[in-house]
């Protein structure tokens, strides 16, 4: 049972601009549609012409009523993503009007800020040299053009950065600071991530493949995924996609890139997140794992689930969500989160993308003949980021 005093945080609705389309379904749509990912596409090509990222495609992303110059790449991404979830649910102005919102990125607006360079990619130039304009500026963007009055809060921690932010949103609710928190997570394509991680021998120079034993990196993807998190009284009479069960997350600075070989402050997370949830290693339906396609990561996160799980790690389904969006870095929890709220909606698994040959060093079951039954309504987020930031979610059906 989940400790007594613990107060629910819902899920009331759902946005997503990803390289599937500018829209929760388009995401569901293409996550179900396995044999045709989108194919990773050279980024930036003029500066970093080898490394590949998945886009998002030119389809109107941009808010209608907003000039190209007016908002950075990623403020545009999570913009469209937001509305999508205040429309999904059902916000009325006044709600919006009180909302906090709170998303998590690992470089802002980073894209537009590279100077002489058209990072945004839509023909805007970038800042004069010698300007100043802050980078991490996504959720006062957001705040601002849907005229939320609650806290803005933007949370920059690499690659764990969503997850982080949604730890914050969870005990905004949770303490009675906000009712409803538009949480999320955005990025935009931009050269120095790509650049770097080529420098780093990290990037993959096909695709995005965790757990195949032929990895050679990852592969950045860029969009935004937003969630609407209410409370129970603010979330009364409305469908809900499900509940927050539990959230969990440590800093162990091992390394400014590597992972901790011996995991154990990854283990350590994730029971945190099982025990406040209420939930133990039989109650897990699907994992949704960090899972980047980097040597190191895929290896250390299945000896982390096996330590967990225990005997049930061998029988505990993965979705490998990477291998279809690639890595959306800062946004890559919030992407993993309206996953889980969508498979527990539908009671289903998406089929993973095949593996050309799983690597015998990460023996986790990656179904990929078809969907899998959501045998149990609850599913493990965890996300992993440079500097040892770790984090770790329980998502949870919408009923007791």
């Amino acid at each position: 049972m989940r400790p007594s005093a613990t107060p629910d945080v819902f899920v009331t609705g759902i946005g997503a601009v990803s390289c599937f389309g500018a829209t929760a379904d388009a995401f569901w749509t293409g996550l179900k549609a396995a044999a045709s990912r989108p194919t990773p596409v050279p980024g930036l090509t003029e500066h970093v012409p080898d490394v590949l990222a998945y886009q998002v495609p030119d389809d109107g992303t941009a808010p209608a009523d907003a000039s190209p110059g007016a908002l950075g790449r990623a403020a545009r991404f999570a913009l469209t993503a937001a509305r999508e979830a205040v429309a999904d649910a059902g916000l009325d102005a006044h709600e919006v009007a009180e909302a906090a919102v709170v998303i998590g990125t690992a470089v802002g607006e980073s894209g537009g800020r590279e100077g002489g360079h058209d990072g945004d990619g839509d023909g805007t130039p970038a800042p004069a040299a010698g300007s100043w304009e802050p980078m991490f500026s996504v959720a006062s963007a957001v705040g601002a053009e849907l005229a939320t009055f609650g806290p803005n809060i933007s949370v920059s921690n690499a690659c764990a950065a969503s997850g982080y932010a949604l730890s914050v949103a969870v005990d905004l609710i949770r303490r009675g600071e906000a009712d409803t928190v538009l949480l999320g997570g955005a990025e935009g394509i931009a050269r120095v991530p790509l650049a770097s991680f080529s420098r780093l021998g990290a990037a993959d120079p096909e695709t995005c493949r965790p757990f195949d034993a032929g990895r050679r990196g990852t592969v950045f993807g860029e969009g935004a995924a937003v969630l609407v998190l209410q409370s129970a009284r603010a979330a009364a009479g409305r469908p809900v996609y499900g509940r927050v069960l539990g959230t969990a997350w440590s800093c162990d600075a091992h390394h400014p890139t590597a992972p901790d070989p011996g995991g154990e402050q990854l283990v350590r997370v994730a029971r945190a997140a099982l025990e406040e949830a209420g939930r133990g290693p039989g109650d897990i339906g699907c994992v949704v794992p960090h899972g980047t396609g980097t040597r190191q990561n895929d290896v250390v996160e299945y000896q982390v689930l096996r330590e967990v799980l225990g005997d049930r790690a061998a029988h505990t389904p993965l979705f490998s969500l990477k291998a279809f969006i690639g890595h959306t870095a800062g946004a890559a929890a919030a992407f993993a989160a309206v996953s889980a709220a969508l498979m527990v909606r539908h009671g289903e698994i998406p089929a993973n993308i095949a593996l050309a040959r799983q690597d015998p060093e990460c023996p986790v079951w990656l179904p990929q003949d078809g969907p899998t039954a959501l045998r149990q309504p609850n599913v493990l987020v965890n996300a992993y980021a440079f500097g040892g930031s770790n984090f770790t979610m329980v998502f949870g059906g919408g009923s007791r």
